[in-house]
């Protein structure tokens, strides 16, 4: 089966293969990145339907991969995810 393509980025391996093995199961293809350069890169490459980002990864953050892909035109969803609770860290 040939699902849409989603790019998991999450440094946290437990995390990133939690993600991968559900979406997998429901049919998506999954690549999965550990920084923001990564990330980046497998964007370029692969064109992804769909974006998981962590906002704290190594090197570039999460919030500056999604403003520079957002800066380059690339307009695919993308789902921050955080651990951190604060109400202003949600919004």
């Amino acid at each position: 089966m040939t699902g849409e393509l989603i790019l998991i980025v999450e440094d946290e391996r437990a995390v990133a293969r939690s993600l991968e093995f559900g979406l997998r199961e429901e049919g998506f293809r999954v690549q999965c990145a550990e920084t923001g350069e990564q990330a980046l890169d497998l964007v370029h490459t692969n064109e992804p339907q769909l974006i998981l980002l962590d906002i704290r990864l190594p090197g570039i953050s999460g919030f500056d991969v999604c403003k520079r892909l957002r800066s380059e035109g690339k307009r695919m969803p993308i789902i921050m995810l955080t651990a951190r609770d604060e109400e202003l860290d949600k919004v």
